[in-house]
């Protein structure tokens, strides 16, 4: 058991704040991977908590490969994402604020596939024409990486 599955055993479904690993994956084409989430049935990138003792990089590094099964031999901060746009409801309560923290992933390897039940579907997208519909925090991060010329 993680480290927020045993903080939401005592604080229930109350709003917490949530260090979020997220990856940024290009490929040889230059689109970005996307995963079709199980759990809001919407688009957003690969990435997830991070646990205790944890360094970030590292935390994003595993969620890629937990939820991807690719693994990336090095990052490059991106950027970091917070505020009141990142407040997030799931579907079963939990409420977060999210401190998102984003990785381009370098140094790619092994086979796309879903490693877990997060991902519904995996798939890379041209950066002009990403899917929809897109998680609520990944789309306000999108427009942020828009005007930074990252997207």
């Amino acid at each position: 058991m993680g480290y927020l599955s045993k903080l939401r055993e005592k604080v229930g479904h109350e709003r917490i704040i949530m260090v979020g690993a997220t990856a940024f994956v290009e490929n040889e084409s230059g689109e970005l991977l996307m995963q079709l989430r199980s759990d809001t049935d919407d688009w957003s990138l690969p990435g997830g908590c991070m646990e205790i003792g944890e360094k970030v990089e590292e935390a994003a590094k595993r969620e890629l490969l937990e939820e991807t099964g690719l693994k990336a031999e090095d990052t490059e901060l991106i950027g970091i994402f917070s505020g009141k746009e990142y407040f997030y409801t799931y579907p079963n309560g939990d409420k977060v604020d999210t401190l998102i923290i984003l990785y381009r992933m370098k140094g790619i390897s092994g086979e796309l596939k879903i490693s877990d039940g997060e991902s519904r579907q995996l798939k890379y997208f041209p950066k002009n024409a990403l899917p929809k519909p897109l998680e609520a925090r990944t789309e306000i991060m999108f427009e942020r990486l828009k005007d930074m010329g990252v997207l």
